[in-house]
């Protein structure tokens, strides 16, 4: 099966073809860098992490570039707030952007393209687009003149009216239409800001992300990504600009306890506070279970529920031992997993596929086929950038207690029952449960994981 993507432009699935095969080019708008990220920022970043896995499975080179917007009038009043230079505000959160990242298993991207390492090739573009006869200076501003673009709103399937109203901007008395947007303002003293023919200024917010495409993409990419509130006004204003991309992916939103996140209702979830909860291995697989197109719903819950759906991955594995065979064949059983994965990134049914392969590993004798299952359920999870640790070091990191007392007190309550001395086999049932660690007997072996909390 081909990989099918559901394109924005236009709202439907098309079979990804890649203009290079050599060279996919993917670029997704990253972080402004003024704060710690939450789960919504955390939530582009995964899914596009396991597309670029996806695809470099199957394309020789992938170049997955992903921004950092690091001048910004919020970057600016954070700066003002704390007394402290712009530069140490944005690498404070550049660096832990990257740990918080990490922490939830995202690879590095090819390019982290920094907007203020971008100046020049925003100026010249920006040249380029008024020789063209697309902006005009105003005011000491550069301003985008939507009207000389034809197609603007095909990204967004917008009226004229409704991008008016939906770009929430103040109509500047100089702007020739009102839906013309800033390619770049002037700056006081007090602001960063950089020398250009139009004065000492800075770039507008859409311009960067065009540029710096250009730079180091090319005239045209493969895929352009982000969440689903960036479609209007922001990459709509970039293909106005010139960007081309073959295909616009979008992520939905993320709500909190099926409420809308924002500073005024005190829910906005920072994820380096959601990783003094839970593993970020456990935050990352919660935010796989929802389709990417789809609105997720965070809760305590779904969390829970994540980890205890992982601990029954990694007691699988840890049951199955190394399961090494020499006629192991692990793609034999990956072609459903890859369809699912193949059919526009649908994670869900992925995962559901996942516990399949599990289950069958469980419940198999054959050496050779429980070493197959064994393979295709880590290549399955690599995919998916889950259940590539250890097992022990998956429960020994979440606070089960040590995995040798663990594997020991078990034995012992094993010996205790063969012995029929139930008392102590109760009174070891007793100390793993004060461990948090969940027991089951079977016909030829005890199996255990952590507890529900």
């Amino acid at each position: 099966m081909s990989l099918i993507l559901t394109n924005s432009f236009g709202g439907h699935k098309e079979p990804f073809v890649p203009q290079d095969p050599a060279n996919v080019r993917i670029y997704v708008c990253g972080p402004t860098v003024y704060n710690y990220a939450h789960i919504g920022n955390a939530r582009p970043a995964v899914i596009f992490d396991v597309l670029v896995r996806l695809l470099r499975d199957r394309f020789p080179m992938v170049t997955y570039a992903r921004n950092f917007t690091d001048v910004d009038d919020k970057i600016n009043d954070a700066a003002r707030a704390s007394g402290e230079p712009i530069g140490t505000i944005t690498d404070r959160y550049i660096g832990a952007y990257h740990a918080d990242m990490a922490a939830l298993g995202v690879l590095s991207p090819t390019i982290e393209p920094r907007v203020t390492e971008h100046i020049g090739e925003i100026i010249d573009l920006i040249g380029r687009l008024i020789a063209e006869g697309h902006a005009y200076q105003a005011n000491g501003h550069v301003l985008y003149h939507v009207p000389s673009f034809a197609a603007y709103g095909a990204l967004s399937r917008r009226s004229p009216d409704e991008m008016i109203a939906g770009a929430r901007v103040e109509v500047a008395p100089f702007k020739k239409h009102p839906a013309d947007f800033v390619l770049w303002k002037p700056s006081t003293p007090d602001l960063p800001g950089w020398e250009s023919p139009w004065g000492r200024g800075r770039p507008g917010w859409h311009i960067e992300c065009s540029a710096m495409i250009e730079r180091h993409l090319g005239p045209r990419i493969d895929i352009h990504g982000g969440g689903q509130d960036l479609i209007f006004p922001h990459h709509e204003n970039e293909i106005a600009q010139g960007t081309r991309a073959t295909y616009w992916l979008h992520n939905g939103f993320v709500t909190v306890e099926g409420r809308k996140m924002s500073k005024s209702l005190g829910n906005v979830l920072l994820v380096r506070d959601l990783l003094a909860e839970a593993s970020g291995e456990a935050i990352r697989y919660a935010l796989l279970t929802a389709h990417y197109r789809q609105p997720l719903d965070w809760s305590a819950q779904g969390l829970q529920q994540a980890r205890r759906s992982l601990d029954r991955l990694y007691a699988i594995l840890r049951d199955l031992g190394d399961a090494s065979h020499d006629e192991a064949d692990p793609d034999r059983y990956l072609g459903v997993f890859r369809n699912k994965l193949d059919d526009d990134l649908n994670t869900p049914a992925a995962l559901a596929e996942l516990f399949r392969l599990a289950r069958m590993a469980q419940c198999e004798s054959s050496p050779t086929i429980r070493a197959s299952l064994r393979g295709a359920l880590l290549s399955a999870g690599a995919l998916l950038g889950l259940i590539q640790q250890d097992p022990s070091a998956w429960f020994q990191a979440d606070g089960a207690g040590s995995i040798d007392e663990i594997e020991t007190l078990i034995a012992k309550r094993n010996t205790a029952r063969l012995n029929r001395d139930f008392i102590a086999a109760d009174r070891l049932r007793d100390r793993l449960d004060e461990l948090g660690v969940a027991i089951e007997d079977r016909s030829d072996r005890t199996i255990w994981r952590r507890a529900p909390t």
